[in-house]
């Protein structure tokens, strides 16, 4: 107990540094007629507590995200942005790419985005990491069971004029790491030379029948909002990078050969209260049919991911309560994997600068039974 109650300790004090002067989420930007230039970002500290059932507690104090970005342009329209993550560096990845895009918007109601960007599926992965009730995503937006992520390609998304249905769809180039115990998406900017290669085509729809309800979490307006959407994609290897180099059963990593994926979700917002709820499958198989372990089953699987979580501002715009449910079952799982999560955020400036405190009871955690682990998040946020 002496070693958790230290780290809380270290978390705080190093939360209690980001608790400087309030900026906003836009960033500041300078401007010269046309011409801008905009630069924002955002700072999260982590304290994580891993205690399993079958195990010894683990514990670490880090940067979860060290975000910065910039924006700005030069020309009515268009508008270029770069983003890389200092917290979120892989192998020999020194930083790790985020949006990376140009941007045109002089369609009505219609934008394209040429480069790095995140893929049109999941809300609750296209909901910011910096709008989110829990410190970390659920199932349904975990990009290591399904989800894809910034995938480099063109994207669309748009409206219609009174914004109560949104879109989105792209055509993008998108890696998998390939490990049967996932399925592991990655952008292609900061692949690594065993992930598998493969073109993704898919889009969404979004109705909101008491006006738009933007991709964020929790309720601060108090104003009913309401949204339903669907979502869809498909992905198919290339086949430009082979890996396979073990023969089942010893293979645990196994070339992946395509991936559909199916979301179904909705969410409102009222009175302080918010709920989120989603349903996603993905239907997967291997380049080895044989293969049998992790989520697979004769080289083929369907994973099912679900969730349903919610919160109440008990002191509007200031304490949040949340909890939440969610599983995943796949063919190769023995016993279906829940989670139960709650926790409370108190918001000092909204999402902008918040300390969230969540708690996580796996139960069965990767699909085998009696596997029990409880997860401890303390996050400091500060947006700019």
């Amino acid at each position: 107990m002496r070693k958790d109650t230290l780290a809380l300790a270290v978390a705080a004090v190093i939360g209690a540094g980001v608790y400087t002067p309030a900026g906003h989420a836009g960033g500041v930007s300078y401007k010269d007629g046309d011409k801008f230039i905009t630069i924002g970002g955002r700072v999260q500290v982590q304290y994580y507590n891993s205690d399993p059932d079958n195990g010894s507690s683990t514990d670490k104090v880090f940067f979860r995200r060290l975000r910065p970005y910039i924006s700005g342009s030069l020309y009515p329209d268009w508008v270029a942005k770069f983003q890389w993550d200092m917290g979120g560096a892989i192998g020999d990845n020194e930083i790790s790419v985020k949006d990376a895009y140009i941007k045109y918007s002089g369609f009505k109601n219609t934008r394209i985005l040429l480069g790095n960007v995140v893929f049109p599926f999941s809300r609750e992965f296209v909901t910011s990491s910096k709008f989110q009730q829990f410190v970390e995503r659920e199932f349904v937006g975990d990009s290591k069971y399904g989800t894809p992520e910034w995938n480099m390609g063109i994207h669309a998304n748009g409206s219609n004029a009174s914004k109560n249905v949104t879109w989105g769809a792209a055509i993008a180039e998108a890696s998998i790491d390939p490990d049967n115990s996932r399925i592991d998406f990655d952008t292609p900017a900061n692949k690594q030379k065993d992930f598998n290669q493969g073109w993704i085509i898919g889009g969404r729809i979004d109705y909101h029948p008491f006006g738009n309800l933007k991709f964020s979490q929790g309720d601060f307006k108090r104003e009913q909002k309401a949204t339903i959407g669907i979502a869809a994609y498909t992905w198919s290897n290339d086949g430009d990078v082979q890996n396979n180099k073990l023969p089942p059963p010893d293979t645990k990593d196994t070339d992946v050969d395509s991936v559909a994926g199916f979301e179904i979700s909705a969410a409102y917002r009222n009175k302080g209260f918010s709920a989120d709820a989603q349903y996603n499958r993905f239907d997967s198989e291997l380049k080895d049919s044989t293969v049998t372990g992790g989520l697979y089953k004769n080289g083929e699987t369907t994973l099912e991911n679900r969730m349903i979580k919610g919160g109440y501002m008990v002191m509007p715009s200031t304490l949040e309560l949340v909890a939440g449910y969610a599983s995943q079952d796949a063919d190769g799982y023995k016993e279906t994997w829940n989670r139960i999560t709650f926790g409370a955020n108190w918001y000092i400036h909204q999402h902008n600068l918040k300390y969230q405190l969540t708690y996580r009871m796996n139960e069965n955690k990767g699909g085998a039974k009696g596997n029990d682990e409880n997860e401890l998040y303390l996050q400091a946020q500060f947006v700019f």
